[in-house]
């Protein structure tokens, strides 16, 4: 009697690894390979066609596209623009916040399905090993994690000679630079990158620079989820992303060069274009800095970086997370208006803000102007009572010089 083969589902992306390990799996261990493809945003419909003919030739027996792109905007990127988060002050956190909610949307296909395996491309040198597993290991307790090129330690050239041999030929020839394309923008590894005298020339981009002068862009923000782009009401949100992007990738706007601390360990440096998520970020910061008061926007920006630190350390199923999620979501009830923007080539400023809930237009006065809330006995009681503290040190240290 012939032996009931495994089940393993593989996290298709179409590229090489993945590729090896869809036909390795299945010539080599005899498991019955499940290819499943989590979208979060990063794939066009022409892609996910190809991935879905790659995946039959190299012998899967099902493929499947996850979509969770709306997920990803409600359970991550909603919260990210809430917080404004931008690791190092940088970073828009958009590969990290991605392959989280691809792991999750794998382990939730192999629970379904009844696999004993899932498997995954990463080498043993970056972070989303560390984010498949840790969430495949929650999420799918008991199922196997297979890692053929972090265990075998393969080359990129190994690969593709086994694939080749096998008469799976496709153009996997190792590039000057690697990308790594989604909604909330795209990462760029090696060539100069590698180099830390060096940045990257245009040509390293994906998106040219294609308009010259100045226009100017209005976003609209309701309760801090973006509402209207120039004008047009989006109920899609992604969509609204989307058109962000292309009004903004066609000046250029959101390059920029990210350093820091991988989570095995060692720095790490990135390019990255990004023009949706600096643009509706920085306006959103903008907006808050009218609507939001001081010690609001203190306390959010403390949580915010940890949320975002979190996220980049696949820590998003820390129960913290829901409670960090709480408070940015309750911080946002009065982050209603338009934020005005000017764009130009590689560059933004934030003009203005019209909001009914603007703090700047109050009865109590106009700063540099005259006060209107207090008298000037008022305010020099207030002067001399907060100076006391002072007061008191000094005139107890005389000998302190300044």
């Amino acid at each position: 009697m012939e032996q009931k083969k495994k089940k393993v589902v593989v996290a298709f992306s179409g590229g090489l690894d993945t590729s090896y390990n869809v036909m390795y799996l299945t010539r080599e261990l005899g498991y019955e390979v499940y290819a499943a493809c989590a979208n979060t945003g990063g794939f066009s419909p022409e892609q996910l066609k190809q991935n879905e003919e790659n995946a039959y030739r190299l012998g899967a027996v099902k493929y499947v596209t996850l979509d969770v792109t709306q997920e990803y905007y409600e359970k991550s990127l909603k919260f990210m623009v809430f917080g404004n988060v931008l690791r190092n002050g940088t970073y828009p956190v958009s590969v990290s916040s991605e392959r989280i909610f691809q792991a999750l949307a794998v382990a939730r296909y192999a629970n379904e399905i009844g696999a004993e395996a899932i498997a995954h491309g990463s080498t043993g040198a970056g972070n989303d090993q560390i984010r498949f597993d840790m969430t495949f290991l929650v999420m799918a307790p008991g199922v196997e994690i297979i890692t053929l090129t972090r265990d075998k330690a393969l080359t990129r050239q190994e690969e593709i000679d086994y694939l080749n041999q096998h008469g799976f030929e496709a153009d996997f020839a190792k590039l000057k630079y690697s990308y790594n394309v989604g909604l909330w923008g795209t990462s760029i590894c090696g060539g100069e990158i590698l180099d830390s005298t060096k940045g990257l020339p245009e040509t390293a981009y994906l998106k040219q620079v294609t308009k010259e002068g100045s226009e100017e862009l209005r976003l609209e923000f309701v309760k801090g989820e973006l509402h209207a782009v120039n004008g047009e009401v989006f109920e899609d949100k992604i969509a609204a992303i989307q058109r962000v992007e292309e009004i903004g990738a066609a000046y250029g706007i959101g390059r920029d060069m990210h350093v820091g601390d991988t989570i095995i360990g060692i720095k790490g440096r990135v390019g990255f274009e990004a023009a949706a998520p600096m643009l509706i970020i920085g306006a959103h910061r903008f907006l808050e800095k009218y609507t939001l008061s001081k010690w609001q926007q203190y306390w959010k920006d403390q949580v915010a970086n940890w949320y975002g630190m979190f996220l980049h350390e696949s820590q998003y199923l820390e129960p913290v997370m829901r409670d960090i999620e709480a408070m940015l979501s309750e911080s946002q009830r009065n982050v209603n208006g338009t934020v005005i923007l000017e764009l130009r080539p590689l560059s933004f400023s934030t003009i203005g803000v019209d909001s009914k809930d603007d703090l700047v237009k109050t009865k109590f006065g106009e700063y540099g102007e005259v006060q209107k809330g207090w008298t000037a006995e008022d305010a020099k009681g207030f002067i001399k009572v907060t100076s006391t503290p002072l007061r008191v040190y000094y005139t107890n240290h005389k000998d302190e010089e300044i």
